[in-house]
């Protein structure tokens, strides 16, 4: 055959087989609904779902007739703790559990509405549990949260750079109405909870912070007119000419008040038709963005009229976040939602701006009757339809979980692919659960296509699950060769569910308009396109993308900060530089984010800055070492600014020469071990949570019985990470050095005993040294483990299916001979440093700035300014110990988070130290890989980490006898 019929014949193929799958696609697609017509998806298998959800609690009630009475609680006659009368109402602490009685006209559904008043506290959203006649009637009434209000502190200022510098949020503190709702949003409507006929108790239990409930009520549940009865009940007017010609612009980011401090404005470059617009400055110009993501959150902007009529109303938005998503909003006008249109006013993908005029259902324009007269409008994030698709996705995968850990018990973490298990025979329940979970995706896929129009890769991992759990049930002799995947599968489709929730927009303008008034262009054309990107490219050689804020000249007074975090931390410090220490001081600083290899070469070469920021605190002493840092013990106000500080964080910057100690860093986050666990599961299988490394040990038979596991982090190439075990010998009494610093006291019995017991939970009782903690404590295969408290801000993220059912405590500890329980723990952080200088002004100034970046007012600020802007995720961990208590935690985390740092000790950084980790991570894995002697191995090593101390003590002069 010649080479063109060859080329030809390819080409045939390939098109035929291109063609070929897009029809099998489509068919495919058409022929989900066969897959669970017909099958009643409501009902779960014996042992495989979800219990006291609202869904079920709502099924008792779905033929009650509906109740048109409201009920006022007197919320004077209250029973309980933690409430006080006060001139707003009951003032209820963040411990109160208030009682009340009320008396109902008749049985049935009524959503709850409290009227409240925000006091100053925390900043974090206020958190109540209802129980109605002493239950808790559903899990989501045990997680109701209540918004702050939030605004700007002042006006938009400029940097020297012509910059715009957004102000600080604040709060402010006026009365708000709210409903009890889902607050993850799956559910829209307020919650409808059920009381009986005649007397009943309402109560409401404090779960975080304090808060004034000025009213409570219990009304009939709310509908929203349609859009024809909202006009009937409206008057008819004559407007002038100068009302139906009105036009008004409201700015995105002139916004007055929102419900996060996260929601301020922000710059936009990427369109000529962004107002303002700046192609080279910094300038605020839109609101909303990747911030603007979870349902509830709202923006609300002030507006006015000329006289009363009819106006309309456009928004000029932009979602680009997600392709194949819809995001929605809820608009309030004065407060209020007028009609059902607006409950979820949808937003579709596109790269560039577009102008949406509120319109009814058949696309008309709204018309709005308002007063003359000041208005507000206020955009609330909704999931709107995909709200209840995204909650049959979060049971979904909470009922897979539950299949893949029944499984776990009888094949192990481990199975034989070549065995089959005789699954149907000794969970049949599994099977059928996995041929109902497997209908439910079907429809899932389905749902989410007919909602959003297209069928985006973000839902193609439930397709992938109900094609596998199909195939499963078909051959389930053979589901040991795809456990492992089906987990992983598992795992994506909670990721895709975390961006399923995600619902950003953009918001420039609004636009309230008369009816006769034009609606301008809101995209450019060629020729500005053009014209934007050569003066966006002309621009680029010009701004320091490096530095950040107010920029000073070298010939100023000026001290040199080098930063090595992210750009948001970097700019959040930089705003808080510029409005309160220079403010304040009148020290000017230059702020630079910097990569941290940069640094050392730098202070060798004399470029270096005066302050270092963010580095492990390890490089205090190295720095020391060198005479590169400034001990700060020499300042006589060192003491006061240390106090709030525990010693053992300090303990890392503590140098030694043989004739002076010094400290020479202050610590700026502090991070230490503690125990997670799955609440669910240990209840289901009747254990304790434990304390001790003793309780772990006799639990592990259980946990293993059922295929669990226990997680304690095994140091690797990547994470050379021995600090569980150095947390074993502090519990057992010993240290890592001694207090000379000379001799590692590793091979101590101590030392010996710790290790024994650390080595042993690998030998002996089997604990996986490799394993991604995140994965198997969401699903549920680790129900226990060990990790850093920074954990916490990955689990709130990327776990959300299991929010509420894990929580953390102490870390394990040793049972001392007076029955004490000692729950030491290693702890790490990052410090800033004063580079070593001559000048005496610049030290001064230095310490000002070091003082000030680590006191408990800057710590809080920081710290909420950072959760602010990237949420939970970002849950600052600062070493500052009265800042941890202002910072978003719950007042039983925080009573954790306070005593075990009191239970912590650091690990002191000397000459030759790095070779200590080093050593003891060789001696583990020839414990546990080799099965060597433990107490040889680790004194062998032992005697080579001495060895290492003694050269490095040689080599920078330091006392070795």
């Amino acid at each position: 055959m010649s080479r063109k019929w060859r080329n030809i014949l390819i080409g045939v193929l390939v098109a035929v087989l291109v063609i070929g799958g897009i029809w099998l696609l489509s068919r495919s697609e058409n022929n989900f609904k066969s897959k669970y017509e017909g099958v009643d998806l409501s009902t779960d298998v014996t042992g495989i779902g979800r219990s006291n959800t609202y869904t079920a609690y709502l099924e008792q009630y779905k033929d009650l007739p509906a109740v048109t009475e409201a009920v006022e609680v007197d919320l004077a006659s209250f029973e309980g703790e933690g409430g006080e009368v006060c001139a707003d109402g009951i003032m209820t602490a963040d411990e109160s559990d208030l009682t009340w009685k009320v008396t109902m006209p008749k049985a049935g559904l009524y959503n709850i509405q409290l009227d409240y008043l925000t006091v100053e506290s925390r900043g974090i959203d206020i958190e109540r549990e209802i129980a109605i006649n002493g239950e808790v009637p559903f899990s989501g009434a045990s997680t109701l949260s209540f918004p702050r209000l939030w605004t700007d502190a002042g006006e938009v200022r400029k940097d020297n750079q012509g910059n715009d510098v957004r102000p600080t949020q604040v709060e402010r503190f006026e009365k708000q109405t709210a409903y009890c709702k889902d607050d993850m949003g799956y559910q829209t409507e307020p919650y409808a909870f059920y009381f009986n006929e005649g007397e009943n108790e309402l109560t409401i239990r404090a779960v975080n912070e304090p808060v004034i409930l000025c009213a409570v009520r219990l009304l009939p549940i709310a509908k929203f007119p349609t859009y024809e009865e909202y006009l009937a009940a409206q008057p008819e007017v004559t407007m002038t000419e100068t009302g139906l010609n009105y036009s008004q612009t409201i700015q995105g980011e002139s916004s007055k008040l929102r419900s996060e401090p996260s929601l301020y404005a922000r710059y936009d470059r990427s369109s000529a038709l962004t107002e303002p617009y700046s192609v080279s400055n910094t300038i605020l110009n839109y609101i909303g963005g990747d911030a603007w993501t979870n349902p509830g959150e709202w923006i609300e902007w002030p507006f006015s009229v000329p006289e009363d009529g009819y106006y309309n109303i456009s928004i000029k938005a932009r979602q680009m976040y997600q392709r194949g998503a819809l995001s929605a909003r809820m608009i309030y006008i004065d407060g209020v939602v007028p009609f059902e249109d607006l409950e979820a006013v949808t937003f579709s993908y596109r790269n560039n701006w577009e102008m949406r005029t509120l319109s009814d259902k058949d696309g008309n324009p709204c018309r709005f009757y308002l007063t003359k007269g000041d208005h507000t409008i206020r955009m609330e994030v909704t999931l709107g339809e995909m709200g209840p698709i995204l909650k049959n996705v979060e049971d979904s995968i909470y009922r897979l979980n539950q299949i893949y850990r029944k499984v776990l018990v009888l094949t192990g973490v481990n199975p034989d692919r070549y065995r089959d298990y005789k699954l149907d025979q000794v969970y049949p329940e599994v099977i059928e659960g996995m041929d109902l979970e497997s209908k439910r995706l079907y429809k899932i896929v389905d749902d989410t296509v007919a909602t959003t129009g297209e069928k985006s890769d973000r839902i193609a991992a439930a397709q992938t699950l109900a094609n596998q759990l199909e195939k499963f049930v078909e051959h389930n002799e053979r589901i040991t060769e795809s456990f492992s995947n089906f987990k992983d599968n598992i795992t994506s489709l909670g990721t895709a569910m975390q961006n399923m929730s995600e619902s950003k927009l953009d918001v420039d303008l609004i636009m309230v308009t008369g009816e006769n008034a034009k609606i301008p262009e809101v995209n450019s054309n060629v020729f500005q396109d053009v014209i934007h990107e050569i003066r966006s490219c002309v621009s680029s050689f010009t701004i320091d993308y490096n530095s950040l804020g107010d920029k000073y000249e070298d010939t100023d007074d000026v001290l040199e900060i080098w930063i090595t975090t992210g750009r948001d931390q970097s700019t959040v410090m930089k705003t808080m530089v510029d409005d309160s220490f220079t403010a304040k001081t009148g020290i000017k600083v230059n702020l630079k984010l910097v990569l941290q290899d940069a640094i050392l070469p730098a202070v060798v070469a004399g470029n270096g800055p005066d302050i270092t920021l963010n580095l492990s605190s390890w490089f205090a002493v190295n720095y020391a070492m060198r005479h590169a840092v400034e001990d700060l013990t020499q300042f006589d106000d060192y003491e006061e600014v240390t106090k709030d500080f525990t010693s053992s964080i300090i303990e890392p910057m503590i140098y030694n020469d043989g004739t002076h100690s010094g400290v020479y860093g202050l610590p700026e986050t502090m991070n230490y071990p503690v125990l997670f666990y799955r609440k669910d599961i240990m209840e289901e299988l009747g254990l304790p949570i434990p304390q001790t490394w003793d309780e772990v040990i006799a639990q592990l038979p259980t946990l293993q019985g059922n295929s669990l596991e226990f997680g304690v982090s095994f140091p690797d190439i990547v994470n050379a990470d021995a600090s569980i075990l150095d947390s074993m010998i502090f519990q057992n009494g010993g240290s890592i050095y001694d207090k000379d610093a000379k001799r590692t006291l590793v091979d101590s019995e101590a030392g010996v005993a710790g290790f024994s017991l650390y080595t042993s939970l690998y030998n002996d009782y089997g604990l996986p040294t490799v394993f991604d903690f995140k994965s198997r404590f969401r699903s549920g295969q680790m129900p226990l483990g060990v990790s850093n408290y920074d954990m916490y801000n990955q689990l709130m993220v990327s776990a959300p299916e299991i929010r509420g059912l894990w929580d953390f405590t102490l870390l394990p500890g040793t049972k001392k001979e007076d029955g004490t329980i000692d729950h030491t723990g290693q702890t790490s952080g990052l410090c800033c440093m004063m580079i070593a200088t001559d000048d005496e002004k610049v030290k001064q100034n230095a310490w000002e700035f070091m003082k000030w970046w680590v006191s408990t007012d800057t710590q809080v600020r920081f710290g909420r300014e950072m959760e602010s802007i990237l949420g939970a995720s970002a849950r600052y961990q600062t070493a500052n110990q009265e800042a941890v208590k202002q910072l978003a935690w719950s007042g039983k985390q925080l009573k954790v988070l306070q005593e075990q740092a009191q239970y912590t000790r650091g690990w002191p950084e000397i000459a030759g130290g790095y070779s200590t980790v080093r050593h003891l991570i060789n001696a583990i894995r020839r414990v546990i890989n080799n099965k060597e002697d433990k107490r040889e191995t680790l004194l062998t090593y032992a005697r080579t980490i001495n060895e290492e101390i003694k050269i490095k003590r040689r080599e920078f002069n330091l006392p070795i006898d």
